[in-house]
Parts: C-alpha cells; structure tokens; sequence
C-alpha cells in the first residue's frame, strides 16, 4: 500500500483520495512522516491555494482612491483591518477626506465674495486647490504602492495614533 506525501493518508492508484496529490509509484511504500527520507520517489508536496486577495501595498494605495469610503472599506475588510499599515493609511485617507471637505466648504464661502469682483479669479483659484488636491492624492497612493509610510504634517499623528 503507498503512502500520500502531501498528507499520509495511504493511497490507491496514482492520486490520493484524500487530497488528490499524485502518489509516487517507486521504489517502495512510503510511511507517513518519512517521505523526506533518501531512497523514496516522491513527488513535493502539493504548495497551498493561496486565498484571493490584495497584496499590503495594493490595499494600502487603494485606500486613498475615494478617501472616506476606501478607506472605512479596509478598516472593515477583515485580512486588511489586522494590517497596521493599512490601517494607518486608511485612516489618513478618511481624515484627509474630511479635511478636503471642510476645505471645500470654506474655500466656498471664502470666494463668494469675490465671484463679484471676477468669476476668472475665482475659478482659477479653485481649479489650483482641486489640482493640488489631486497631486496629493497620486503621490501618497505611489508612496503606499512602495510600502512607504508618508506622515501628512497634522493629519498624519491622528493617524499613527488610530492605527
């Protein structure tokens, strides 16, 4: 009777019932828990499915795409929540979007005033914040996707300590 090198259960004919590995057909039956041994023709045990998933750093950049919502996604996944470093960038990817937010409304209720005096000027003045906005945005998202931890300066400490 052979003997399955992946599990030991012992085996019939050239795959194992139990977990369907091929079973060597050598020099001999093989006893569970000897099939590194010299002299025995057994095939490597089989390498493990590996569950699918996000890599750290695929996850950790993703948590700056949409802010507040990537970023409660990866602390409620369940492999990513156990993740400090995920977690430290999805915890600076929700303040930094509640940041922008309130920038948003104030950069609004700043420039009202001055939609009068020229609509060019205020536009211009947006579009600046909006595009600075999306920079940032790119840049800790590559920062992440390198494993690389960027601490934004007042935002950043909030963070750390949440993680």
């Amino acid at each position: 009777m052979a003997f399955c090198a992946n599990c030991g259960s012992q085996a019939e004919g050239k795959f194992c019932a139990r977990c369907g590995a091929p079973v060597a057909s050598g020099s001999g039956p093989a006893a569970p828990g000897f099939a590194e041994a010299p002299g025995y023709n057994v095939p490597p045990p089989a390498t493990p499915v590996q569950a699918g998933g996000l890599s750290d750093n695929m996850a950790a950049a993703l948590c700056y795409l949409l802010t507040i919502v990537t970023g409660v996604l990866f602390l409620v996944l369940e492999p990513y929540n156990k993740n400090k470093l995920i977690r430290f960038h999805a915890f600076q990817a929700i303040f930094l979007g509640v940041a922008w937010f309130v920038a948003v409304i104030l950069l609004g209720i700043l420039t009202a005033p001055l939609a009068f005096m020229g609509f060019y000027l205020v536009w211009s003045l947006s579009r600046l914040v909006y595009l600075a906005f999306l920079v940032l945005l790119i840049v800790l998202m590559y920062k992440a996707y390198n494993n690389e931890k960027w601490v934004l300066p007042v935002i950043g400490p909030l963070a750390e300590k949440q993680a």
